[in-house]
């Protein structure tokens, strides 16, 4: 975890580590649920917000986090670890509204300091997003629309966005997102925590997420009400205090331990989780015939027949989420029938299914569509992680595989999931990370 004036990111750029997984196993034991990383990639930000000190408590240990922070510090906030998963982060003494362009360049997220930045200071410059590419376009016009409603000007040039206001602060506005979007809601709720007079965001995103970056921020001294629901409406206030926070346990994390456990069989518990979170993912395993019990803040998963065929839709929430459509779609590659997959949110998000096709599943992708029709089972092969989710998916594959996979890529899984590989063999999984130099590599994939 970070500490005041060291580099937050020591990993050796010149060493990869990959993925060798021998599959087959069933999984039995219990696994303890992280920080939510999409709401930690927010708060993160919006502590730029509080004029105080802020402790945030039960923050994932992976890399999007990492570099969130890393890009507070060279802004100058101090920041300062307690424990593993809690930090003390000051804002009071920031120097810089522009991030740096090495940092933020890196992760999607980055997006999120244009809100905070703009809204405590009246100005920010943030380099153009990185993160994950599955294939889609992930615009930002209902963040700048936002912005541009609360009085701000907004221009994209020279690999940075650039968000100004005048002498005046931001002013409180109606603003109609025209699709929903959670970065938007995110980014727009932030500018407007401090803007004077009252902003209403209409067909608001709705994910858990979202309440937990307004409860972060009410806690801190904001009025924001309506989170959750398709209309939030925030009152200006004019400063917000310190405070401590706890972050949301990881909905999409959770799912996809459930899904591991479906594809390759047996019983686990799932611990520190929110059961309502997860009732869109729950029912669709439940379709597919896994067995789910649900507790005060566990759910026990249990697969011992077959997989059986379902349709899937991913929906903003309380619809199933984009997060875990390649998960589902590996378990739906092991299931009795034809599936059909359909992606809504993000208009292509297939790029792991080459690679699920190396390991013998049978899937054909048109458009948005992807008709899933089950196979017997898996073999395990070489394969290649494209993005964070795409690269669980195909962790969870080489789980239910006959023989052992290697897994290259696997920093875009770093980037959401904590202790992957320790959590996995606490559940009798055989998996381990194993480094290579990257000439090695490029010799092997020559």
């Amino acid at each position: 975890m970070p500490r005041t004036g060291k580099p937050l990111l020591e990993k050796r750029v010149n060493i990869l580590t990959k993925y060798m997984i021998q599959g087959g196993t069933p999984l039995f034991g219990e696994v303890e649920i992280s920080g939510a990383k999409n709401a930690a990639v927010a708060i993160i930000p919006a502590a730029l917000l509080v004029d105080g000190v802020c402790r945030i408590e039960n923050i994932p240990q992976i890399s999007d986090v990492t570099l969130c922070l890393n890009i507070l510090e060279q802004l100058g906030a101090g920041v300062r670890s307690l424990d593993r998963h809690t930090v003390e982060v000051d804002c009071r003494h920031i120097h810089s509204t522009r991030t740096p362009y090495d940092l933020a360049r890196r992760i999607r997220a980055s997006t999120y300091f244009i809100g905070a930045l703009l809204g405590r200071f009246g100005q920010a410059e943030v380099a153009l997003p990185g993160g994950c590419n599955f294939g889609g376009v992930r615009p930002i016009d209902q963040h700048i629309k936002g912005f541009n409603a609360l009085g701000a000007n907004v221009a994209v040039e020279g690999g940075f966005i650039r968000a100004t206001v005048g002498e005046e602060r931001l002013q409180g506005a109606s603003i109609y997102l025209d699709v929903v979007s959670v970065g938007a809601t995110m980014n727009i709720m932030m500018a407007a925590v401090m803007a004077e007079g009252r902003t209403v965001i209409e067909n608001a995103a709705k994910e858990p997420h979202i309440v937990d970056l307004a409860n972060f921020l009410n806690s801190m001294g904001a009025n924001i009400r309506g989170a959750g629901t398709d209309t939030i409406k925030i009152r200006g206030v004019d400063r917000l205090r310190g405070g401590s926070y706890a972050i949301i346990p990881d909905q999409i994390e959770a799912g996809t331990y459930m899904a591991a456990a479906a594809a390759a069989g047996g019983q686990i518990l799932v611990k520190n989780i929110i059961p309502k979170h997860m009732d869109c993912i729950t029912a669709k395993l439940q379709e597919c015939g896994v067995e789910v019990e649900e507790h005060e803040d566990t759910l026990l998963v249990r697969r011992n027949g077959p997989l059986r065929r379902a349709n899937i839709k991913t929906l903003p929430y309380p619809g199933f989420p984009t997060d875990m459509q390649p998960q589902i779609t590996t378990v739906l590659s092991l299931a009795q029938g034809i599936s059909l997959v359909t992606e809504s949110v993000w208009s292509s998000r297939y790029r792991y299914v080459d690679e699920l096709r190396r390991m013998g599943a049978s899937i054909q992708v048109d458009d948005k569509t992807a008709v899933v029709e089950g196979v017997d089972h898996l073999v395990g092969a070489p394969i290649q992680a494209s993005d964070l989710r795409a690269g669980a998916a195909l962790v969870i594959a080489a789980l239910a595989a006959k023989g052992q996979s290697e897994i290259s890529c696997v920093h875009y899984i770093e980037r959401g999931y904590e202790n992957l590989v320790e959590k996995l063999r606490g559940l009798g999984a055989n998996i381990r990370a194993v480094e290579e130099s990257e000439e090695h590599r490029r010799l092997n994939l020559g």
